[in-house]
């Protein structure tokens, strides 16, 4: 038997995201422009199964074959042919949809890797039987062998991403360690060189060791990459400003080239382009499943503004900056000067890459969002559907908390989601010496408040948050954002720009905070005790906000193993609503001051220790930890996938292609996607994946 979180659920939730009515508000203009642009991120998206694991690719080109010659209503009679039962192809049509929705064959939220839920014998038999195996046998024959092994394998190594022996990664060659990591990223700050955009190859050249940083471009003399075909000028000519024009020509020749600072002048085009209809972002951006922290995984989405959702975002915009001056750190360390964000929130209409996060904070270039600005953005139809919850699934939580948390949910996370992105990751200033040693702070007169001396750290030259903090980085970030998120949502100003008011705002403050302290319970599941490691920065945040808020004492939050009412082992969580303004703000505030002091002066190794001091899971102390993972593992319940729709050129018009919410659905979307050059599409993938090959041995 396979362990359970190594398969996806046949009952997993998949949801269709709702973009209909948005998208029929847009103009015949606009959606040229969304359509052609969703293109450029589906095309670009397929960089992510190159980037996630040696076998995503074959994967991706063996479920694309097999059901672009028979949809899985044909499939599966098929399968009833060679033996097997609705359940198990069931389990099948749920892998393929698995391996869709997160772009490879590991989970973009937890890294960890998905096999089928089926016997391999009967997979081999139902692949062999297909209509695709029937036409082109030896092409489908030598797609099954080079990936079959993979598709089921579950050593070690194998079960997560990770670098060297912790897991499987392809930003590395499988011959790289931490320390080849740590050296790379020295050059590269040396030659003042991103890393955003490559990754390392070490190889031996008679008899040294050489290391090879490949950057993604389409120029090059073996194959191009895919998507750069969309970003032509008949893209361009549906911009709906000059800024949206010279955007889309800097991405253009980032992508051609591989040139980061061109994505950044695209970036800041992107920034100056404010409140557009359609809205989007791609490239090479979040560097979360980079084991070092430092390479960004492509995304790119297209959305549609929902005006009426995005006008509480705007009145807490212009709220922003004296709600800053109420976060605990001393005014130096805060940017000098507040640059205003867009902030709306959006119905998604394209977004490809490994997973959907429910709101974006970008670009994450730090020079251009300390001096020169960023977009905030809430993925409203996102929301919607991910976050809703059925009582009887609804874990750790006593009774009497279950039907407030479902009614207050939603809103709560609005706020949170607000906050978290505005003002959290839209907070703070990094103390910078530039290459002309010009000091961007008075290092003669600011005062470090944890030392009560002068700051005595900064960063220097090319040295980014990333390239300092590289392994912590993302996980430390998105802690701090949350923090601001759960001191700020006790502002009631900021309730009243969300509506809410009276007995509503206390509720929300409440289920908020008991959300936090609850996913902290829940992120035990993203931790691997064999080799000590968190596999998501999120959840990793939040298991660091609990210990935090458990350390507070005084009876805040409550954590006891119990009795299911099957007999199983069980957890239950309480927080003391009375005690959130006063012993829960007292902790945010010391840890939330901590946290910024030691990203602001770039002292690693005091941040380091306070961080992975709390994200340390053991089986001693109040809290034995280590088993109470094992009960949240029993009790889990996957995280749901998305249905997107395509849109496709008829005539003169757009026209919207949308799926039911099953996991055929998310099959029939992805079959459809790529039809009008899907062999050449295909072959270019293979290629490049096979040249890989020899790199992770």
């Amino acid at each position: 038997m396979v362990d359970s979180q190594y398969y996806l659920p046949n009952d997993i939730g998949i949801s269709a995201l709702d973009c209909r009515e948005a998208f029929r508000l847009l103009s015949p203009q606009e959606k040229m422009y969304a359509h052609y642009l969703s293109r450029a991120s589906w095309y670009g998206g397929l960089v992510v199964l190159l980037q996630t694991s040696p076998e995503s690719a074959n994967i991706f080109v063996l479920l694309q074959r097999i059901f672009r010659k028979e949809t899985p209503e044909e499939l599966e009679k098929v399968a009833a042919t060679v033996g097997l039962s609705s359940e198990e192809y069931k389990a099948f049509l749920v892998y393929a949809a698995g391996l869709y929705a997160n772009m490879g064959n590991y989970k973009s939220f937890g890294d960890t890797k998905f096999v089928p839920n089926l016997p391999k014998d009967k997979l081999e038999a139902l692949v062999r039987a297909s209509q695709a195996f029937q036409e082109k046998p030896v092409e489908m024959e030598a797609l099954w062998n080079n990936s079959s092994t993979l598709i089921f394998s579950l050593e070690d190594r194998q079960k997560q991403l990770g670098l060297g022996d912790k897991g499987i990664t392809t930003y590395f060659s499988g011959n790289c360690t931490l320390e080849d990591a740590e050296l790379a990223q020295r050059f590269l700050d040396s030659k003042k060189l991103s890393a955003y955009n490559t990754r390392l190859f070490k190889r031996s050249d008679g008899g040294k060791v050489c290391y090879e940083v490949r950057l993604a471009s389409a120029v090059q003399k073996v194959l191009p990459l895919f998507f750069f075909v969309f970003f032509s000028d008949s893209l361009q000519a549906y911009a709906a400003n000059e800024n949206q024009q010279k955007m889309l020509e800097q991405y253009r020749h980032s992508f051609n080239f591989g040139s980061v600072e061109s994505h950044k002048e695209g970036s800041r085009f992107w920034i100056k382009d404010k409140g557009p209809i359609v809205e989007s972002y791609i490239g090479f951006i979040e560097s979360y499943r980079d084991p070092f922290g430092s390479r960004g995984e492509f995304e790119g989405f297209v959305a549609v503004v929902n005006k009426a959702m995005s006008e509480r975002f705007t009145k807490l915009v212009s709220s922003a900056e004296v709600l800053l001056s109420e976060l605990p750190w001393p005014q130096e360390f805060e940017k000098d000067t507040f640059l205003k964000p867009d902030f709306t929130s959006l119905d998604v209409l394209t977004f490809a890459g490994s997973g959907i996060p429910a709101g974006i904070n970008i670009p994450n270039y730090d020079d251009i969002r300390q001096s020169e600005g960023f977009k905030n953005v809430s993925l409203g139809n996102v929301l919607a559907v991910a976050y809703a919850t059925q009582k009887e699934k609804l874990t750790f939580l006593k009774e009497e908390d279950k039907d407030l948390f479902i009614k207050w949910k939603g809103p709560s996370f609005e706020v949170q989601v607000g906050l978290h992105e505005l003002l959290g990751h839209g907070s703070g200033k990094l103390f910078v010496q530039d290459h002309k040693g010009k000091l961007n702070f008075n290092k003669d007169k600011v005062i470090n408040p944890e030392t009560g001396e002068l700051v005595s750290s900064w960063y220097q030259g090319s040295e980014t948050w990333d390239s300092k903090f590289s392994t912590i980085a993302s996980s430390y970030e998105e802690c701090r954002a949350e923090c601001v998120g759960l001191y700020l949502c006790l502002n009631k100003e900021v309730l009243r720009i969300f509506g809410l008011e009276g007995q509503d705002a206390e509720d929300v403050v409440y289920i908020n905070w008991l959300s936090m302290v609850r996913a902290g319970l829940l992120g035990l599941e993203f931790y691997t005790p064999e080799s000590k490691n968190w596999r998501q920065a999120h959840m990793q945040a939040r298991f660091v906000i609990l210990r935090v808020l458990l350390e507070a004492g005084e009876g805040l939050v409550g954590l006891k193993e119990v009795v299911g009412h099957d007999g199983k082992p069980d957890a239950q969580i309480t927080l003391d609503r009375t005690k959130i303004h006063t012993v829960g703000k007292h902790a945010i505030q010391r840890f939330l001051c901590k946290l910024q002091v030691f990203k602001s002066t770039a002292d690693v190794e005091g941040g380091r220790a306070l961080y992975d001091g709390y994200s340390s899971v053991g089986d001693s102390g109040a809290n034995n930890f280590l088993r109470l993972r094992e009960t949240v593992l029993l009790r889990k319940e996957a995280r749901k996938m998305f249905v997107q729709a395509n849109t496709k050129v008829n005539g003169d018009h757009v026209e919207l292609v949308e799926y039911e919410s099953s996991a055929a659905g998310l099959i029939r979307s992805f079959t459809e996607r790529f039809q009008e050059d899907a062999d050449q599409l295909e072959a270019d993938l293979l290629e490049l994946s096979k040249k890989d090959t020899p790199c992770w041995c």
